[in-house]
């Protein structure tokens, strides 16, 4: 009888490359911050050899970039980029949430319907965002289009590197939860085409957010210069 080997054991590089993605995702990390091997060598707990693959990891990903004289560092996305991010997540997750009104089992629905509660009223944004990233998987999930699910893969990727969550705006939690709502009863009510245009609507309204920060943190740096 052939031996069990067990499940592979990531390496120490790819251990830190997604200890970094967890730390991206949570905004621990964000745009501009550089990636010194010394320090994340010492954070991580190895050494500096598993920490440059984690980082040419990231670069792969399009999520790091060198910068003459300073090294590493989080990529920032620019505006056009900003914009052409939305668009292509308000198609996906708009057929996302089309195809999760043909094939959600009720099972499925109920239960997103109880992740959007628990959504609802949480003040800490960094909670409030990671529940709001299990809906939006959880939605994904239901939609059983694996396709789809690994074009959202490489999105999901980018959309790290934003910057703070949109969800950190104070009255924007409260419009989410009422937008998920939107969504979910076209779902339930196996509408896709209402489905698609809620999800695209949930999508648009947190890019205006988006802007606005966006244009806020202009303005402030034009004020510095």
């Amino acid at each position: 009888m052939t031996e069990s080997l067990g499940p592979a054991v990531p390496s120490q590089g790819d251990a830190a490359y997604r200890r970094l993605l967890d730390e991206l995702r949570d905004g621990r990390l964000g745009p501009g911050d550089r990636l010194r091997e010394t320090d994340l060598a010492a954070r991580l707990g190895v050494s500096r050899t598993p920490v440059r693959e984690a980082i040419r990891q990231l670069e792969a990903d399009g999520l790091v970039v060198h910068v003459p004289r300073q090294g590493a560092s989080v990529r920032s996305l620019d505006y056009a980029e900003v914009m052409e991010l939305y668009e292509m997540r308000a198609m996906l997750e708009g057929m996302a949430a089309r195809l999760a009104a043909r094939a959600a089992s009720d099972i499925e629905i109920e239960e997103l319907y109880a992740m959007n509660r628990d959504l609802d009223g949480i003040a800490d944004p960094h909670a409030s965002f990671a529940l709001n990233r299990q809906f939006h998987a959880a939605l994904l999930d239901a939609a059983k289009n694996r396709f789809l699910t690994r074009a959202m893969s490489g999105l999901d990727k980018t959309l790290m590197v934003l910057g703070p969550t949109t969800l950190a705006d104070p009255d924007r939690l409260g419009r989410a939860f009422l937008e998920h709502c939107n969504v979910l009863d076209a779902i339930k009510a196996r509408d896709g085409a209402g489905a698609e245009a809620a999800m695209r609507t949930h999508i648009e309204m947190a890019q205006r957010v988006r802007v606005r920060a966006l244009r806020g943190r202009s303005s402030q740096d034009g004020e510095a210069t």
